[in-house]
Formats: C-alpha cells, sequence, structure tokens
C-alpha cells in the first residue's frame, strides 16, 4: 500500500448533514506493504523490481551481469531459462547467482569468453502465490572490428569535379560513430559544397585546388569499447583546369527519382539528399501532402538532412528534396512510412482482493500493426494452464468473479507484434485481514499556526478498510467543511489554527475487524522578524550594526545566526554579535555585501536581509548611477526530467546594489521567440532550481534588477528539451448545448502546445444522457474545439466530459458538466388568461403555466401581447401598435401599466424558452375606465371690449372619458399687481366659446380653465387679458399730445440729446473719458436709487394642488402657469423679467413692452397701462 499522501481529496456525499469521511480508494490500487511488521504473515505473489535492458550489449573484457530483483513473500526464487530452455548455473563454474536476488555473475574475466553466453535470457521469480517472468534480455558482445586492409588508389581529378570518398566501416555492435580528420586529428571542415553523409562517406558537390591532400582518414568510434579504429588514409589530387563547365544538379545519393523509408514511432526521422553540381546546389525540403511538423523539425548538414523527431503516424507521406543552382532544379520524392512498436494504453495493475470479491485485469496497448494480446499465468500460457473457475478471459480483459484464495496468481500480458513487444506483470492476491493501522500510537504533531497540518494514518486491511477520524475522547466524526481525508489515510487540515490543538481518533474499519490509533496535534506560532536589519552605506574604517529582533512560540527556543552573502561570517574578531544586533568594527571594503539574518526553530524558519555598501572616506566625484550590466555565463547542471539548476554570473551594478534576478525562458518548440517568465529570486543569488514542463524545448535568459530600473536581457542558455508526459490537465470551459433541436454541440478551450506535454494531443470526448442507463458513447478527436452529437432527442439533459491524451497516455479522469440538448418552440400556450383592471391607467393579468414538458427548452418566461383597438378612421390610417411585456421565469402574472383611460384593449400571452416563442393564448378583451381629461388643447381672448371679454377655446386632446362641463375661473388684478376677488362659472362641455360682460374699464384679468369627466377635474390653463380704455380718457390725451408747445419742447430734448452725443463721440476718439457714471453717482437721488434683490421684492403667487387661483397679493405663477403656447399677452411680456426695478416705495421702474426681448430703459416710467400717451406723459 502506498503511504505516500496522495494529492487526490475524499469523495464526499454533498448535503448539510455532516457525514462521515470515508475511504473511496479503488480494490485495484491496494498493495501489500512490505513493512516489517506485517512480514511476518502475509502473504504476496512476486514481483519483478529491477531487469536488465531487453537488448543487452555487454563489454567481452568484463564480467556479465545479468539483473533480475523482485520481492515477495514469502521471498521468491529464481530460476532461469536461456534460448527457450532451462539454464542450469549449477552445471557452470564460470556462473553464479547473487544470494538472495536471481541476478546471474559470468565470470569471464578470469577464463571463458562472451561470446559463448550469446543468447536469449529470461528470468523467472516464483513463490507459493505465484511465478513473475522477466522480459526476454538479448545478450549480445560488443564488438569493434578492424578495417579490412586494402590498397587506395589516389584520386586524381579535374577542378569543378564531383567526388565521393567511401569510408565503408566495418560493421560493430553497436555501430560506430564515424568521423574523418587528417594525420594531426583535426576534422576536416565541412560546408555546403563539403559534406559527410549519414552512411559516413565523404561527398565533394565539386572539388577544388586547395581540396588537394594525402590524408583523407576515415574513423571509426566505438564507444561500448572506448576504441577508435582508421581506414587508410585517402590521396586527392585537383588538377587546375582553365575554365570549368558549369552543370545542373545530380544526386548523389539517394538515387533515382524515388526511394522508401521506413521508421518507427518515436524515433528520429532522418532523411538525405546530397547533390553534384556546378556552381554548388542548394538543398530545400518540403512535404507533398502536408506541412514540415514546425515544432519537430530539424535540418542538418547544411539543410541536406531532414530530421524529424517524436515521429509519429501521422508523419507518414511523402518527402520532396529539391536541389537548385543556376542552371536548374532536380527532385527526389522519399517515401515515409511510419510503424509502431506495441505501446501501453493501459497496462495491468496489481489486485488485492479478498475472499468473493470481484476484479478485472486490463492490458491495452497500441501500435501499426495492431498488436497481438496473449495472457499467462505464472509464466505458463493461459490456455494450457490449470483451469480456474474464478476467471474468464474477454480479449484483453480477464474477469474474476467470487474470487477464492486459490486464485491467487501472476498474470503475465504480451502485447507483439513485428517491431518488438511489451510484456507486463500483474498479480492477483486473495487476502482476508482484519484493519491494521501502522501508524505509531500517539505520535506528537507540531505544526506552525495558519499551515496545513497533516496527519497519519497508513493503514492495511483486506477487504480495503474503511477510514473515520475523529477529535476529541468523546467527538464526533469529522466533516468535510474543514478537513479533508486523502487516500492513504490522512487527515489534513488545510488551515491549523489554535482551536485546533487535541487529540485525534483514526479508526479503521472492515467486515473482519476494527483497528483504531491516537495521535497529537499542537498548534505553535510562527517565528517572525520584528525589527528587520536595513541597508547600510558606511564610509571606510567606521562602525555599523544591523538589527534583528525576532518574536517566537514560547514553547520553541529559536537560534539566531548571520550570513554574510549566503555563507558564513568572516572569522574576524571585528564581527560581534550582541544580543539582537551584529556589530562590524573598522569596516573595509570587503566587508560590503549582503548580511542575512536567519531565525530557526524545530518548525520554522524566517530570514530578513540587508545590504552593507562600503564607500571612501574621503569625497570623490560622484558615482554614476545605472542599471546592472546584464548576466552573462549561464549553465544549466542537474538537468532532470521535471527541473534544472541555472547558474550565473552577474554582471556589474554600476552602484546600486542588485535586489533582484528574474528569470525568463522561450519554448522553441511551440512559441519560438516569445519569452515567458519562470521566477525571481534575491539579488544575492546566482543559482536557482527551475521547475519544468514535459515536452518543451527550453531556453533560459536572466535580467538583473537594481533600485534604477532593470538590466538588458542576458544572451541565451543553451537549449533543453524535457521529455514528453501524458497530460497534466484537461480542457476547461467544457459545454454543451443544441444549436437544433435534434443535436447536442460539445465546445471546450483546448489546450495549448505548452499544456500538450507531448506530440499526438487528441481528446476523449464522452456524452449519456443524465437521467438513461446508456453507457458513454465515446469519440476520439485531435485539433477541434466542438463535436456535434447528432440525432439527440428535444432538449434532454447530457452528461459530458473531454478528456486530453498524448502519445504519452492520458490526463486525470476530467469532471463531468451537465448539457443539454438543442431546443425547440413550446408547444402549447397559456390558458385561463384573466385581466382585473386596477384603475383607469393599470391592469392585472394573470394566466396559468404551461406543463414543463411542453417548454421544450430553457423556459425564458411569459410575453404578454397587447394593443388598443382603433375606430375605423385610424385604423385605416396606420398599423395596429401592438406593445409587449416580458415576465421573466416562471412568473404567472404580471402588471400592464402606461393604459390610455377609456379605452379598448386586447391582449394573448404567449410562454418563451431559448429558441422562441410559443402559440398565442386565446386574445382576451378588456375595458379600462374613465380618467381626468389634460388641458384644454388653447385658450385664446378676442374682441375686448370697455366691458367686456370672449374667450375661444379647444377641446382637451385627451379627454379620457365623457366631458361633462368646463370650469372658468377669474379675478382681476390692479396697477399695484394685487388680485381681486375670484369669480367661479360653469360652462356647458358643448361650448368652445363665451363672452364675459360687465367687466371693469381698462382692467387686466386673469383667467384660469379646466375640463371635466366624471372622473374629476383635469390640468388647468391660465391667460391674461386687459379690457379696452375709455375713450375720452384717450380724446384728451391725444389733445395734450397734439399742442405746439409739447412739439417745441420735444425737439428741443431731441436737438440737446443729438449735441450730447457728438461731444461723447468726439471725446471719444481723441482718447478721452467721458465721467458720466462718475457724474451720475456724485449726484444720485437716493429716492430712485433701486432696491438690492433681498431689501425689497414682492411675494411669489402660488398655485396648491387643488388648482385654486392665485391669492391676492401673490404675483409669481406656480408650475401650473401659462407656458409659452397657452398665451403671448401675459405679465411676463409687460417687464416681469430680470429688467424690471423697484423703488424703495414698492413703484415699478421699466418699461412696459408688449415684445419678447427686454431692452434698456432710459428712463423711469410709469407704472399705468402702456399706451403711446403715456409714454409721453411720462417726460411732463
Amino acid at each position: 500500500m502506498q503511504l505516500k499522501i496522495m494529492p487526490k481529496k475524499k469523495c464526499l456525499s454533498a448535503g448539510r448533514v455532516p457525514l462521515i469521511l470515508f475511504l473511496c480508494q479503488m480494490i485495484s490500487a491496494l498493495e501489500v506493504p512490505l513493512d516489517p511488521k506485517l512480514l511476518e504473515d502475509l502473504v504476496q505473489p512476486p514481483t519483478i523490481t529491477q531487469q536488465s535492458p531487453k537488448d543487452y550489449i555487454i563489454d567481452p573484457r568484463e564480467n556479465i551481469v545479468i539483473q533480475c530483483e523482485a520481492k515477495g513473500k514469502p521471498p521468491p526464487s529464481f530460476s532461469w531459462t536461456r534460448n527457450g530452455t532451462h539454464f542450469d548455473i549449477d552445471k557452470d563454474p564460470l556462473v553464479t547467482m547473487k544470494p538472495g536476488s536471481g541476478t546471474l555473475i559470468i565470470n569471464i574475466m578470469s577464463e571463458g569468453k562472451a561470446e559463448t553466453y550469446e543468447g536469449v535470457y529470461q528470468c523467472t521469480a516464483r513463490n507459493e502465490r505465484g511465478a513473475a517472468i522477466s522480459n526476454n534480455i538479448v545478450i549480445r558482445p560488443s564488438r569493434s572490428p578492424l578495417w579490412t586492409k586494402e590498397k587506395l588508389e589516389p584520386m586524381i581529378l579535374r577542378n569543378g569535379q564531383p567526388l565521393v570518398l567511401p569510408c565503408r566501416p566495418p560493421i560493430g555492435l553497436p555501430p560506430p560513430i564515424i568521423f574523418w580528420m587528417d594525420n594531426s586529428f583535426q576534422r576536416l571542415p565541412q560546408s555546403e559544397r563539403v559534406s559527410q553523409g549519414l552512411n559516413g562517406d565523404l561527398y565533394f558537390s565539386n572539388v577544388l585546388p586547395e581540396d588537394t591532400r594525402e590524408d583523407y582518414i576515415c574513423y571509426a568510434r566505438f564507444n561500448h569499447t572506448q576504441t577508435i579504429q582508421q581506414k587508410q588514409p585517402i590521396s586527392v589530387k585537383v588538377i587546375s583546369a582553365k575554365s570549368s563547365r558549369e552543370r545542373p544538379p545530380t544526386f548523389l545519393t539517394p538515387e533515382g527519382n524515388a526511394s522508401n523509408k521506413e521508421e518507427l514511432r518515436g524515433n528520429v526521422l532522418s532523411l538525405e539528399c546530397i547533390a553534384e553540381g556546378l556552381p554548388t546546389p542548394i538543398i530545400y525540403w518540403i512535404k507533398e501532402d502536408g506541412i514540415l511538423p514546425i515544432n519537430r523539425t530539424f535540418y542538418r548538414n547544411f539543410k541536406k538532412t531532414l530530421q524529424i523527431i517524436h515521429v509519429s503516424e501521422a508523419d507518414s507521406g511523402n518527402y520532396q528534396c529539391i536541389a537548385k543552382n543556376a542552371l536548374g532544379a532536380i527532385h527526389h520524392t522519399i517515401s515515409v512510412t511510419v510503424k509502431a512498436a506495441p505501446y501501453w494504453i493501459m497496462a495491468p495493475q496489481n489486485l488485492v482482493l479478498s475472499p468473493g470479491e470481484d476484479g478485472t485485469l486490463i492490458c491495452r496497448a497500441n501500435g501499426n500493426p495492431k498488436p497481438r494480446i496473449s495472457w499467462l499465468t505464472n509464466g505458463v500460457p493461459i490456455e494450457i494452464a490449470p483451469d480456474d473457475p474464478s476467471r474468464k478471459i474477454d480479449g484483453d480483459t480477464i474477469i474474476f468473479s467470487n474470487v477464492q484464495e486459490r486464485s491467487s496468481a501472476v498474470y503475465q500480458c504480451n502485447a507483439s507484434n513485428e517491431y518488438g513487444y511489451l510484456l507486463a506483470n500483474a498479480f492477483v492476491n486473495v487476502l482476508a485481514e482484519p484493519p491494521r493501522i501502522l501508524t505509531s500510537a500517539n505520535t506528537l504533531y507540531q505544526v506552525i499556526a495558519n499551515r496545513p497540518a497533516l496527519l497519519d494514518c497508513a493503514f492495511f486491511g483486506s477487504p480495503l478498510p474503511t477510514i473515520e477520524w475523529f477529535k476529541g475522547a468523546k467527538g464526533s466524526a469529522l466533516h468535510e467543511d474543514i478537513y479533508v481525508l486523502h487516500e492513504n489515510g490522512t487527515l489534513e487540515i488545510p488551515v491549523a489554527q489554535k482551536d485546533s490543538t487535541g487529540t485525534y481518533t483514526c479508526v479503521a474499519r472492515n467486515k473482519l475487524g476494527m483497528a483504531k490509533n491516537e495521535v497529537h496535534l499542537e498548534i505553535k506560532d510562527p517565528t517572525r522578524i520584528i525589527k528587520q536589519p536595513e541597508y547600510a552605506i558606511v564610509q571606510r574604517g567606521s562602525t555599523v550594526s544591523f538589527e534583528c529582533k525576532v518574536k517566537h512560540d514560547q514553547t520553541l527556543v529559536p537560534t539566531v545566526m548571520w550570513l554574510k552573502d549566503n555563507g558564513e561570517l568572516p572569522s574576524d574578531e571585528r564581527f560581534t554579535f550582541e544580543k539582537e544586533q551584529l556589530v562590524v568594527a573598522d569596516v573595509s571594503d570587503d566587508d560590503g555585501g549582503t548580511y542575512t539574518c536567519v531565525a530557526n526553530t524545530t518548525l520554522d524558519s524566517v530570514s530578513a536581509s540587508a545590504v552593507l555598501s562600503v564607500v571612501a572616506p574621503t569625497p570623490t566625484p560622484a558615482p554614476i548611477y545605472d542599471v546592472p550590466n546584464p548576466p552573462f555565463d549561464l549553465e544549466l547542471t542537474n538537468q532532470l526530467d521535471k527541473s534544472v539548476q541555472l547558474s550565473w554570473t552577474p554582471g556589474n551594478d554600476n552602484n546600486s546594489p542588485i535586489t533582484k534576478f528574474i528569470i525568463e525562458y522561450e519554448d522553441a518548440m511551440h512559441q519560438a521567440g516569445l519569452w515567458h517568465y519562470q521566477a525571481e529570486v534575491s539579488g544575492t543569488q546566482t543559482t536557482a532550481q527551475l521547475k519544468l514542463s514535459p515536452y518543451v524545448n527550453y531556453s533560459f535568459r536572466v535580467m538583473a534588477v537594481n533600485g534604477i530600473g532593470r538590466s538588458l536581457p542576458s544572451q541565451a542558455s543553451e537549449q533543453y528539451l524535457t521529455k514528453a508526459a501524458e497530460p497534466d490537465t484537461n480542457p476547461t470551459a467544457v459545454e454543451g448545448l443544441g444549436s437544433e433541436p435534434d443535436n447536442l454541440v460539445i465546445t471546450w478551450k483546448p489546450l495549448n502546445g505548452f499544456e500538450s506535454n507531448g506530440p499526438g494531443l487528441q481528446y476523449k470526448v464522452s456524452w449519456r444522457q443524465k437521467d438513461g442507463d446508456d453507457e458513454w458513447t465515446s469519440v476520439f478527436v485531435a485539433n477541434v474545439s466542438k463535436y456535434i452529437v447528432s440525432g439527440t432527442p428535444t432538449f434532454v439533459p447530457y452528461l459530458i466530459k473531454v478528456q486530453a491524451l498524448n502519445d504519452a497516455g492520458f490526463a486525470p479522469e476530467p469532471a463531468v458538466v451537465m448539457g443539454h440538448s438543442g431546443e425547440d418552440l413550446p408547444m402549447v400556450a397559456p390558458g385561463n388568461v384573466r385581466v382585473n383592471v386596477v384603475n383607469s391607467t393599470l391592469a392585472e393579468v394573470h394566466w396559468d403555466p404551461v406543463p414543463l414538458k411542453s417548454i421544450r427548452g430553457h423556459l425564458q418566461g411569459y410575453r404578454i401581447y397587447y394593443w388598443k383597438a382603433q375606430n375605423s378612421s385610424k385604423r385605416n390610417r396606420r398599423h395596429i401598435e401592438k406593445k409587449i411585456l416580458t415576465f421573466q421565469g416562471s412568473k404567472t402574472h404580471g402588471m400592464l401599466p402606461g393604459l390610455e383611460p377609456f379605452s379598448h384593449y386586447t391582449l394573448n400571452v404567449r410562454v418563451v424558452n431559448g429558441k422562441g416563442e410559443g402559440p398565442a393564448s386565446p386574445d382576451k378583451v378588456f375595458n379600462t375606465p374613465e380618467g381626468v381629461p389634460s388641458a384644454p388643447s388653447s385658450l385664446k381672448i378676442v374682441n375686448p371690449t370697455l366691458d367686456s371679454l370672449t374667450l375661444e377655446w379647444d377641446p382637451p386632446s385627451h379627454p379620457n372619458g365623457i366631458l361633462t362641463e368646463y370650469t372658468l375661473k377669474y379675478q382681476p388684478i390692479n396697477s399695484t399687481h394685487e388680485l381681486g376677488p375670484l369669480v367661479d362659472l360653469k360652462i356647458p362641455a358643448n361650448k368652445t366659446r363665451w363672452t364675459l360682460k360687465n367687466l371693469n374699464v381698462s382692467t387686466r384679468y386673469k383667467f384660469y380653465f379646466y375640463a371635466q369627466t366624471s372622473a374629476g377635474s383635469g390640468s388647468q390653463i391660465t391667460e391674461e387679458a386687459v379690457t379696452t380704455v375709455d375713450e375720452a380718457m384717450a380724446s384728451r390725451q391725444v389733445d395734450i399730445a397734439t399742442q405746439g408747445w409739447f412739439i417745441g419742447l420735444m425737439c428741443a430734448v431731441a436737438l440737446l440729446i443729438l449735441i450730447l452725443l457728438i461731444v461723447c463721440f468726439i471725446r471719444r476718439n481723441k482718447g478721452g473719458k467721458y465721467p458720466v457714471k462718475e457724474k451720475e453717482d456724485a449726484h444720485a437721488d437716493p429716492e430712485i436709487q433701486p432696491m438690492k434683490e433681498d431689501d425689497g421684492t414682492f411675494g411669489e403667487y402660488s398655485d396648491a394642488e387643488d388648482h385654486k387661483p392665485l391669492k391676492k397679493g401673490s404675483r409669481t405663477p406656480s408650475d401650473r402657469t401659462v407656458k409659452k403656447e397657452d398665451s403671448d399677452d401675459s405679465l411676463v411680456d409687460y417687464g416681469e423679467g430680470v429688467n424690471g426695478q423697484f423703488n424703495e416705495d414698492g413703484s415699478f421702474i421699466g418699461q412696459y413692452s408688449g415684445k419678447k426681448e427686454k431692452e434698456p430703459a432710459e428712463g423711469n416710467e410709469s407704472s399705468e397701462a402702456p399706451s403711446p400717451v403715456n409714454a409721453m406723459n411720462s417726460f411732463v
């Protein structure tokens, strides 16, 4: 059993009722732990733990060691076969078996030859529970034969001719590495013209005089035996010609126009084309039926070799190399077929079952051609093995039912095709064991507050026990909301608090018994540095101190130590530690650096750093502060599958200490040229351990940061390609929605290249109906983010999951999401529609909901269409305007506001889903009651006389009912703007004109006019008008105006004004100042000074809500006064605006005018009615 804490959380039931945490481990994950306390009485079939590789090439100069290690209880015994028959090691004095294991040691160093022991070996580990077997281990000694002696004639060529120098190395095991050198062991230079082929030959597209030499030597290096063999030197002499005739390209290798190439999946595909010609040809590569994979394609040997790494079946096809120079081009087609040795889809896993239980062994592999699956039991083909009634073989699956102890055995699955095989051992161990807890009793755990606490409960039992945790002596089972129970029984408190302290009990149960164990948890306060050392700049020879004050848990004993540049302090008496301070006396230049205070307890550690900068004591020119220089000398070490160590040398800090380094990475395979943030470390570090992702071609660069800013990036490090692995995550944003009534569209956010973790990224899309018993239906797709399932029922819930996989395997099991197939329009209209008229403008509508099944989609709500009936004349003029109100969700009633009173309305109701509206309910008709009318459309006063005024009006534009009568109220306004008594008059509804008689002569009246229905009075309209002036008074005024003395006086005044204007104009043109304002101020008459706004004003007119007329003494109209269109003859037009002023006695100063514009008055005017005669009299 795995005692490691698994990251996967417990599967717990939902709900508010506290549930007991219990273990959901799969039975297939259980393994008998080889714990010393259990070994005495628990048995386990053998398991091969270590073996030599399938193709094992040995060094003939050393002893042969063939490994075979296995575990089991009781300890297994070992035996070997060689070339399919039993290998009796007791009969060979050179062969011994390592004690306690099956490893063979063949002593050939003293005597014997390695060739004697060539063959195919297989190890069997056996005990009373079964037998496990190893792979077939092919033993072959390495060979590094000499070149056969041959006499090589000198080669003589003319300038520009092609040349091939053959190497033809001896056949070795493994094949040698070929390179060309001269007698001085210097590699011969290569270029687009001269290059070495994959077969080791040296090719010249055309020779030059400088190619003449006598020491072209081909070397073969055999790495296994660390030997180098040398071919006889080849002499080449190039004769210079007057002119070399140019020629188009011709292929030196491969021959002809086409060839075939076969490669295995996962290997490196290498295709080669080398051409001769003059001038030297250039090589190009294309794939005829596709594009070359960008992230896996590399060019070698001056583009003469095309390499594709991690080749897969998708890389099969026709590849074309094109050789081109100035005289022409040729091409060669290479047909590539990618085959695959078997690889695991799902290897069988060990089973630990209790008597009577069921289980399965599954063995699934893939390859090209498809591998054949065969089963063995205890190393014997299952067809001829003893029969076991508890097992049934179904292709790649063995099904076990009602197992008994005799069913224990080791099963082997063999998947093979012509390119290789896979062999996996998996045992079935039938045990009946009560629970046992392996964690020591009364273990004390001490944890820092606010950190996770992990309480172990390693257990074993068969059947697999369930686990419960309790706190305290009488505590109840712990609940899901605070705690996490891992699959190995460990209880995790994600954020431990002080109240988490206490005793915890782990209880393991199965049908054979129960076991429990107590552990104790103590929560400690974290250690903190409450006073940190601070950055210091001191002069050489002075003293500096750094303070480090630590606060810690009272039960823990801290130790405080100081570091300089992450190392120990110098052994120097100048460095002293006094209480909470580090003191450095007589500071020198070497003392500059980073000082770190580290406070440690047994549970935690904290640190704080400060930089000391030492400067010269004498004044020096101000240093130049700048960003740091880039780091350099980047180096990658400790290269593991998922981590690497990066080290660098910092550049100059330019007089500002480096505070941190920022590390970025480039993924040349997926996103070449784009740099991403990787990590950052403090400015005192020059190494960093970096976590890596699978299947990424990493390059790193480093930038330094100081107080000024960030440096330029360093040069990129060397590239490091991590191995492929199965995806870590699955696609996100998985949704299932129907676009048509009979389909389900499954969409997801695909993984990017960085997340794919390997080649061959695909998605396994699975679905099934939520409420049915159907099995999951799955498809495998690639390079898409959508899959459409056709032929589905309308609007049915589906369970959906999308799992990522690549050539290395599957991602973790994905989460299941729920979606729905497509919606269709609703089938049924709402019924029993009822209307309740609330008032003249508001109605309430009720209806019965439609059956949920008839909605056929997500219920969006209900929609009411309603419209007002038009009379025949209006209906002919325009289309009936329908209004729409939508009520969300499942509401079955709603209000219709804004209705027109005294109107005839029709409505219907429809249900709405995501697809649209359903059929309409039958039309429902209702009427709204009468309301108060609007104001009369207009009010005009015509034909004024000495004692009468005639009113004309238009009826209200919105009567909102049947008009019963009009109400007219009016009152006089005297010369001091006071209001007289109010007269109320009722007028029949059929009238549009009315004459008022017996009015006062030359008097202003204000009128208030409104209509009425049975519902009440409507809004009023107001107007003002004046009766005409008495004719006798008018004639007297005319007589005065026609007197000769009056005319002469007016002419004199006009002449005087003209002279004053001329004088002002002359003085102004001369730049003089006309001090009229000063003179007016000096001779101001206090009797005619205008009052300030807050010293003397009249109160405002007011208009109450009951539409009563303005009260006496009020002048300013309220919000119900006449608007612009209501009257063109109001007090506003007669100077009631901003230009009017009042004397202290309250008399009005200003100019009455019938115009809208307000012009400044030339003098004080009378407050009488604005007749021309009065205007002339005001000058007298």
